[in-house]
């Protein structure tokens, strides 16, 4: 089995904290579920509130799940956990890598190589499927990173059910690799674009997971 799904396996809640930022849907949801269950023996209709309910908390968990990893070697590594939806040379002679996340991946975004993060602008945007290429306008957050291989651009885009992206880092902040950077909740897409004459290791259709896949080729 390849490393990056072995890794993707490991993936659970036990031993896995939660992601920052999830807090406003988690809460309430694990609370009415609380609240539902002990009033259950003496409301029918606490009683049948508290499966659905129970089952919701039971999913903003999973959702909101921020796994350990062990960081992967290499120059570029996947900032997503996700499906490689395209590969598409850019008009500056960049490579941009699109990486779709599904509402059952992790979240949680991580650095793709170490550096300085030199800008994060939000840009308000359309909430249009992740998979339509209008998605391109949708609302996003842009980073910029200083790294060995000069200014690194990633870009967290929200989509249909992703209407929230939460930026952990502000300008300046320096990163390790496969550090965590931020959030989109309940998935969506990311993309980064390699500098020119760095070669792509990814193909359209390939698993990643943030942190452990590398996107670049020696």
């Amino acid at each position: 089995m390849p490393h990056s799904q072995t890794s993707a396996h490991r993936d659970s809640l036990v031993g896995a904290r939660l992601a920052r930022g999830a807090s406003p849907w988690l809460l309430p949801t694990v609370a009415t579920a609380a609240l539902s269950l002990a009033r259950a023996r003496r409301s029918g209709v606490a009683k049948a509130v508290a499966v659905p309910a129970t089952a919701l908390a039971a999913g903003m968990l999973w959702f909101f799940r921020d796994p350990e990893r062990e960081i992967t070697q290499g120059r570029v590594i996947s900032p997503a956990d996700g499906v490689v939806q395209s590969i598409m040379p850019w008009k500056d002679g960049r490579t941009r890598v699109a990486i779709f996340m599904s509402p059952l991946n992790v979240h949680v975004n991580r650095a793709p190589l170490a550096g300085t993060v030199t800008s994060v602008e939000h840009i308000p945007g359309g909430f249009v499927p992740a998979f339509n290429k209008e998605s391109e306008n949708n609302e996003r957050v842009v980073w910029h990173f200083d790294t060995e291989l000069g200014d690194i651009e990633m870009i967290q885009i929200a989509g249909a059910v992703a209407r929230r992206i939460v930026p952990y880092l502000p300008e300046g902040t320096k990163v390790e690799q496969g550090d965590r950077i931020g959030l989109i909740r309940f998935g969506s897409r990311v993309d980064l674009y390699l500098p020119e004459g760095v070669e792509v290791a990814v193909e359209v259709g390939q698993k990643t997971v943030a942190g452990v896949t590398r996107i670049d080729r020696d």
